[in-house]
């Protein structure tokens, strides 16, 4: 189905890349491709600053916004009491679509579900998947993370993995602490899977956490990141501790080419975020257009799937232009 989706969004771009071309900026008034009313819909994240996972939804939603003549106002905070007043004054300046994460729904999701009794058309992404019904919204575009997690875990009982440090960089994060779990569970007992919680935030401090810890326990012998800037930090950690651990991670961007073609990193699942931003913004779109939903109320998945060496060619010009 996503698949589908963005088929049909590439034929209305024209099937061309931006080849480096200036990024729209949030609010910008650049004419999109559609001859529609111009709308105001607000995106709200939890992406924290220098986060380049969030740099790619960002440019998936610029790009649907830019394309359906839509303003686009993104905002985002790693903090969930200040995420919910982000989503609250967009929702009092009264915008015609809002597109949420809710990495903590019991916190969030109340707040999201005034945007639908006031009848702003509301979808979810990234985070969230299992609770964005019980508030309304019509869609939601990411990845079951326990699932995500299964297939790691399962990747690396595969790979003889023994000692598996997860490293959860937001605590408190739902999404997370499904990964983690979820690579135990796939590891079926095969293995010990410990969880390290650092501040992704400062990747300094990242760094000198996992290297202590790796200097402390040289049985460990895969370290599972769950975004891509804290596995490329590990890499240095793992050489700071004289370790043989290996290193896998959920999430790709443009560093991470590199680091797979050389073996830094083996291997990573990938949700797509720009996929995962360009839907967004778009099924917001069509429930204006038509009235329509997209998913029939049900997720529409954008992973995981998995990127090593294999196939690591066949993403990199995506990647390279913020598209993967």
């Amino acid at each position: 189905m996503a698949a589908a989706a963005l088929g049909a969004a590439l034929v209305l771009t024209g099937c061309s890349a931006t080849g480096g071309a200036p990024r729209p900026t949030a609010g910008a008034e650049g004419g999109g491709t559609v001859d529609t009313p111009r709308l105001v819909v607000s995106m709200v994240s939890h992406g924290a600053p220098g986060d380049t996972f969030w740099d790619l939804v960002r440019k998936g939603a610029e790009d649907a916004a830019q394309k359906n003549n839509i303003e686009l106002r993104y905002s985002a905070d790693p903090e969930v009491p200040n995420q919910a007043n982000l989503i609250q004054s967009a929702i009092d300046s009264n915008v015609d679509g809002l597109a949420v994460t809710m990495p903590n729904a019991d916190a969030l999701g109340p707040v999201a579900q005034r945007a639908v009794d006031a009848d702003i058309p509301v979808v979810g992404l990234n985070a969230g998947m299992e609770r964005y019904q019980d508030f309304g919204l019509s869609g939601f575009f990411g990845q079951e993370e326990r699932v995500a997690g299964t297939r790691a875990g399962e990747r690396l009982a595969a790979d003889g993995a023994a000692h598996v440090l997860c490293v959860i960089h937001e605590q408190g994060n739902s999404s997370q602490e499904d990964r983690c779990a979820g690579v135990a569970d796939g590891m079926g007992g095969t293995g010990e899977v410990e969880t390290i919680y650092v501040n992704g935030m400062d990747l300094t401090s990242v760094q000198s956490t996992l290297q202590a810890k790796l200097s402390q326990d040289p049985s460990i012998d895969w370290v599972m990141g769950l975004v891509t800037p804290v596995a490329l930090t590990a890499v240095d950690s793992v050489n700071g501790a004289g370790s043989q651990a290996q290193i896998a991670t959920f999430d790709t961007n443009a560093q991470l080419v590199d680091a797979v073609r050389n073996g830094d990193i083996q291997w990573a699942i990938d949700q797509q975020p720009y996929l995962q931003g360009y839907l967004a913004i778009d099924a917001i779109w069509l429930a204006h257009r038509n009235g329509s939903t997209v998913g029939g109320g049900r997720p529409v998945y954008t992973g995981p799937s998995f990127v090593d060496a294999s196939n690591i060619d066949t993403i990199a010009e995506a990647a390279k232009e913020g598209l993967r």
